[in-house]
Formats: C-alpha cells, structure tokens, sequence
C-alpha cells in the first residue's frame, strides 16, 4: 500500500484554475460549487483570493457571518480555548461552558416558560433532533412541514425540505408520516394553508397522531419569504387545539439577521421548540435545540448528543458572537442596513420592469427578477449575479424558482464597503437589464 502523499505548501504559488481542475478530480460533483476560485484570507465583510483579487460578500457563509469574517473577539476566544482543550465529548467529560452557553441562550429565547438548550453540530442535526424531542414528548410520529421549506440535506431534514431539486431528487424514499401544505407567505393565502390543513387531517392522518409543526418564520432557501403574522397567531392554535408542539426552524433567521435576536419575537408568538445553528458561533460549527422544559426533557438520559456535539471550540465562538451581539447592538444594526437595502431595490425597481417583490425582514431582504410576462426569470437572476461576481461582489441566489438574490452580508459591515457593495450590484444590473 502506498504512503498518504504529504499536501503540497498551500502558500506555493497556485492559480484558481489549477485548485479548480484538481477539486473537479478530487472531489464528487453532488457537492455542488458555485465559484471557480478559491479564498486565501478574509476579514468583516471582504475576502481576497488566492490569485489576490478582492470580493465583497453578501453572501456570508449562507447567513453564518452575522458577526463577520474572523471577528477579532471570537477569534481571540477561540484563541483562548485553544491552549485550554479542544474536544472531551460533553457527554464523557462535560465542561462549564458548555451549561453556561445554555444558560446564557435560555434566557433570551422566545419560549413560554423555563427553557432547556441541547447542543449539537449542524442546522439539519438541530432539527432532526428537535422532531426526536417531539415525539418522544408527545408520543406521536406525524410531522407537518411546508412548501418551499428547507431543513437540511440529510435524510430525515431533507423529507421535511419542500424543494425537491436538488435537494430530494434521487434519494427517496423517504420516511414516512411526513406532510407538507402550502406556506402562508405574499404567493399563497391564509385560507389555502388552512384548508390544505383541513384536507390533510381528513384525509391522510389524524391530528391526533401529529407530533410537530415545523416552519421557517421566514423561509431562507424558499425564497425569503416572510409568513404572515395571522398565520403564526394560527398555527399557534392549531398546535394548542391538538396537543401538536410547535417547531420554529430558526436556523438561517436566528442571531439578529431580522432585526431580533430570534425572528419569532416580530410575531409575538412562542413556540415549544427553537431550532438555531449558522450564525450562533461565528463560522464554527455549532447549533442548538432550545425548547419548553418539560418538553426538552421527553427523551431520556443517552437519546440526545453526539460525539462533536457542543465542541468546546464552537461553545467559545459563541460565547464571544453573543457578546458581540449585545455591544455592537447588531439587531438594530440589521434593521438600518435592511432598511438602506430595501430603500435601494425599490428605487432599482421602479428602473428595471423585470426586477419583481423586493421583501423582507430586518436584514434578511430578497428581490425576484421576472420575465416580461410576468413568470420568474432564473436565467435573468443568473446573469445578475454573475454580473456582479465579475465585479467582485458575492451574491446568492434562491427559490423554488431560482429567481430570487438573497443578501446575506455580515452586519458589521462598514458602510463604505456596504455602500460600494450596493453600487457594484447598480451596474450588474445596469449592465444586465439596461
């Protein structure tokens, strides 16, 4: 057998395409890539490639840098726990920070009542276990979820996801006893949730058997689309009518990005469970279930955890992101960019016909682009942000339809760098649609 081959020195000399061609013979091709360049360094909200090219970026990880690219507090506590240790397995060998994480963030969750947090790894691990509380707290198996919804890529996340390219396609089956109605959001109406909902327990299962409701208070991989504020009021008694506890999937909108610390404090309505991940920990991996006491505590001693659940790394990062959160005041800060934004896209739209809804909540805003016939134009919105990425500027696309940009950028962006991102997005679109 031959010997692992030493990696090259990554700080050779080496071109975007070379890393490029070696990724396409090194790796598989259903872990989709979106750049055709590869980062070197990064700092707040601009990142430099290996080749030395700047990029601004308002795209964040996917929502994981609210708090910036190697912020210097998180990266100083992450420094920190460095030289103390990096891994025991909580379950083994627990450590303080670990329950004063919890503490901190059970405090300021938007439960009724005493809440417990569990930590894991991942979005997807958050709420796959957050449907394991609830059906060992309930004693039911039936999961209702949405259109639209995403919840994760592994299998039992991805059943609930309600997108099926790329995300389902060619992975069934799936579990059963999992449903899904139209989202109440601007493109579906109130009465239409309800009366799929209606349908859905005449026809296919009994609410009885219904252990949870989950959904996005606003939907990332959708198309950030906002729910209606009658909607949660309803869901919230429909749940309490049946005994079905109530999931928010608090994973993208979660740590200030709608201008709350928690999406679910807009609506003025509590659920049983919060699930939360990306940007609670600064770029490490880290996510969490926070729920009802006596919820939290269906499953018994050894049904929750995982072997890097709560890494000692990832609890530092967020111990130091919630710090940030507070003295930098990034939930006001989200509200006044996503206001600057919002403000920016409607003067674009009055400009461009085929721009469509500009939406949003706080700094968690999207614009559609649409043919002129009025149908969604994901080709348009491919252009548009290629337009941009020429330009150095990082954008993300969505929706069930693709044609939807999704601004993501860091909330401790300076306002020049947020400010000349903005431009960059005037002339792709200038360029694009003029």
């Amino acid at each position: 057998m031959n010997a692992p081959q030493k990696p090259e020195n990554l700080t050779a000399p080496h071109t975007n395409a070379a890393w490029h061609q070696r990724r396409l013979d090194a790796t598989p091709r259903g872990v989709g890539v979106m750049g055709d360049f590869f980062i070197d360094r990064a700092k707040n909200a601009e990142f430099w490639d290996i080749e030395g090219r700047r990029f601004i970026d308002f795209a964040g990880g996917i929502a994981v840098l609210n708090t910036g690219h190697v912020h210097p507090k998180v990266q100083a506590a992450i420094a920190a726990q460095l030289q103390r240790f990096t891994h025991s397995c909580y379950q083994v060998v627990p450590y303080a920070e670990y329950v004063q994480l919890a503490e901190r963030i059970n405090a300021i969750v938007p439960i009724d009542g005493p809440a417990k947090t569990a930590f894991f790894s991942t979005g997807a691990e958050a709420v796959e276990n957050a449907v394991k509380i609830a059906r060992s707290s309930t004693g039911r198996s039936g999961v209702i979820a949405f259109g639209g919804a995403f919840h994760g890529r592994s299998l039992f996340a991805v059943s609930m996801t309600g997108k099926v390219q790329p995300y389902k396609a060619g992975f069934g089956p799936f579990p059963p006893e999992i449903y899904h109605v139209p989202f109440p959001c601007h493109c579906s109406s109130l009465d239409e949730t309800k009366k799929a909902m209606e349908q859905l327990f005449k026809c296919d299962i009994d609410p009885a058997r219904v252990a949870a409701i989950i959904f996005e208070p606003v939907q990332g991989e959708g198309g950030f689309n906002p729910i209606q504020p009658a909607a949660v009021k309803w869901l919230r008694e429909l749940c309490d009518q049946h005994g079905i506890l109530l999931i928010a999937d608090e994973v993208q909108t979660g740590f200030a990005r709608t201008g709350k610390m928690f999406a679910m404090e807009h609506y003025g309505v509590k659920p049983d469970l919060i699930t939360m991940a990306k940007s609670m920990a600064g770029g490490t991996t880290l996510s969490a279930v926070s729920g009802r006491k006596a919820v939290m505590d269906g499953p018994a001693p050894g049904g929750l955890g995982g072997t890097y659940a709560g890494n000692p790394l990832a609890i530092a990062a967020s111990h130091a992101v919630l710090d940030v959160m507070a003295e930098e005041k990034l939930p006001e800060r989200a509200q006044v960019l996503g206001e600057r934004l919002v403000k920016h896209l409607n003067a674009a739209k009055a400009k461009y016909p085929l721009m469509g809804d500009v939406r949003g909540l706080g700094a968690m805003v999207a614009n559609e682009f649409m043919t002129a016939a009025g149908e969604p134009d994901a080709d348009l919105t491919k252009k548009v942000q290629a337009a941009a990425l020429k330009r150095g500027l990082l954008l993300l696309t969505c929706g069930v339809y693709g044609n939807v940009i999704r601004y993501l950028f860091p909330l401790t962006i300076e306002d020049s760098v947020f400010a000349e991102g903005l431009a960059v997005l005037d002339a792709a679109m200038a360029e694009v649609m003029a």
